[in-house]
């Protein structure tokens, strides 16, 4: 089996985009006559993006498969797309058929290779792989974002973590800002594993027991990796604040993702004592 480029990956999105842009916030004055559903027409887009109905019409349906460059900026614009949302209607249109991966999917990796890389920070970090898997981490990672060796290895993975581990919840001060921007991201590589039935199958379970999530899914935004904050409340109450910040393609491998917890000035100094604590107490 192949995966294809998502036409109706691409109808949805636009259409999902259209719905939520009124007319004056387009510029543009109504049609007349009762409107059936919110946001703007087709017709209405057709005409801020200058293309006939039929085909942008043909487009939302996915019976037009290979629009060009310049029609996708007009839609892109038309439809008031942010960066982020731009950067991913050009990803469905550059993905290329693939071979499916299910008979070993994620591929095996020298974890060992990558444990040891990991324990030469001092700030929490972690590695994931595409299917978020945390393969790797630190022992400040344990300490601060989660005890990742305590957990069901088919649990392990930040998904499953976010959404569905109550204790990280309550730990993660601005859980609704991460997990928002969290399923932002998972939207927007969502097309490209599709077809691998361990993707499909986490995100089965994530929507069936995770009404957030589902809520968030709903929405379909759409986000691409870039710093982050996260502040955690740890069980002395203690605050510490981050930035996240993340690196791909660990030797020439796209799958592995890098992610990095960097303290703010004033965490810096509570991590330090932290790690020192623990070393003294794991003797």
């Amino acid at each position: 089996m192949k995966l294809q480029r998502s036409s109706s990956a691409l109808g949805e999105f636009i259409r999902s985009r259209r719905e939520r842009i009124q007319p004056a916030h387009a510029g543009i004055q109504p049609l007349p006559g009762r409107r059936r559903t919110p946001g703007l027409r087709r017709e209405e887009v057709a005409y801020l993006a200058n293309v006939s109905v039929t085909y942008y019409t043909w487009l939302e349906q996915g019976k037009e498969t290979n629009p060009s460059p310049e029609v996708l900026e007009s839609i892109s614009h038309a439809l008031r797309l942010d960066a982020d949302e731009h950067e991913y209607l050009r990803s469905l249109m550059a993905m290329q058929d693939i071979e499916s991966r299910s008979a070993q999917w994620p591929p095996k990796r020298n974890h060992h290779f990558l444990q040891n890389l990991v324990q030469q920070l001092h700030y929490p970090s972690f590695i994931t792989n595409e299917a978020t898997d945390v393969i790797a981490w630190n022992r400040a990672a344990e300490l601060v974002i989660a005890d990742f060796a305590d957990m069901a290895e088919q649990d392990r993975h930040m998904m499953n973590v976010i959404f569905l581990n109550e204790d990280y919840r309550q730990k993660l001060l601005n859980w609704d800002e991460f997990a928002r921007y969290s399923v932002g991201i998972m939207r927007a590589g969502f097309e490209h594993h599709r077809a691998e039935p361990l993707y499909v199958e986490r995100f089965n379970r994530l929507y069936r027991e995770s009404a957030v999530f589902a809520e968030l899914w709903d929405k379909f935004e759409i986000r691409q990796k870039r710093v982050a904050t996260a502040t955690y409340l740890l069980a002395n109450r203690q605050e510490l604040e981050f930035e996240v910040h993340s690196a791909a393609a660990i030797d020439n491998d796209p799958g592995l993702h890098w992610c990095f917890f960097v303290p703010s000035a004033d965490t810096a100094s509570k991590l330090t004592l932290l790690l020192e604590q623990d070393r003294v107490t794991q003797r």
